[in-house]
């Protein structure tokens, strides 16, 4: 297991959940009520075909110029993904350049992309996006607020984009839902502090703070975006945070 996850407390809050999470020759799996997940990057592989990853709402909304005081024209743009649950977003962030870092809470779920991360750094097809991909088990708005007073202190850097993904009720409800991921239900939770979320956030003073919602939803924490992007399910509202 890498990025430093304690796999035994892991087991143990599956356990508690009802849940197992056992190593396999595949990977760490998380099975309970007759399934089993075992996440793996290769099922992103589609989504960043040539002439794909560039339709993705998502980097529609991340996207933006690449900045000279990052150490140079080819200097990545940075991202947080402060709710990464299984990665797959932050993936697509990756595969579209960015360097992004990934928070996640709950300790169960962080292992399993672990897990999965560490797999794909060892696939040809995946590991330039997957070695741009740096996960910390932990809580992101603890996180963020550390790293605002060190950009405040001139001890570090603001990132370029902070992307949340707060969990909705709808989700937990949706038929489109794959029979496995079902699982995770049992362990996240719907976000609880989103005011606290997004202060967060803001309090980085990204270029820009991107929003996962669902199409028809009220805004995160009721603050209205500078532009968003919608689908038929989902939009991404863009909030464009004050310079400093």
């Amino acid at each position: 297991m890498n990025e430093e996850i304690d796999i035994e407390r892991a087991r143990a809050l599956a356990a508690k959940a009802g849940l197992e999470l056992r190593r396999t020759p595949a990977g760490v799996v998380l099975a309970g009520d007759g399934m089993e997940l075992l996440p793996d990057f290769a099922d992103m592989l589609p989504r960043i075909a040539p002439g794909r990853l560039g339709r993705e709402l998502l980097v529609r909304a991340a996207r933006v110029k690449r900045r000279e005081d990052r150490g140079g024209t080819g200097a990545p743009p940075v991202a947080i993904d402060a709710t990464a649950g299984l990665g797959q977003d932050s993936f697509l962030l990756a595969a579209a350049g960015f360097e992004v870092t990934l928070f996640e809470a709950d300790l169960v779920i962080a292992a399993l992309l672990a897990d999965a991360l560490g797999r794909a750094r060892e696939d040809a097809r995946l590991s330039a996006i997957a070695r741009r991909m740096h996960l910390i088990a932990g809580d992101a708005v603890e996180g963020m607020r550390d790293l605002a007073r060190a950009v405040a202190a001139g001890e570090g850097a603001a990132p370029d984009v902070v992307y949340l993904d707060p969990m909705f009720p709808e989700r937990r409800k949706s038929a489109a839902v794959k029979k496995k991921f079902q699982l995770l239900h049992r362990l996240e939770r719907p976000c609880e502090n989103a005011a606290e979320l997004l202060d967060a956030a803001i309090s980085l003073h990204p270029r820009k703070v991107v929003v996962k919602r669902p199409a028809k939803g009220e805004p995160l924490a009721g603050r209205a975006p500078a532009h968003a992007l919608a689908g038929k399910a989902i939009r991404y509202d863009v909030i464009v945070p004050p310079r400093v």
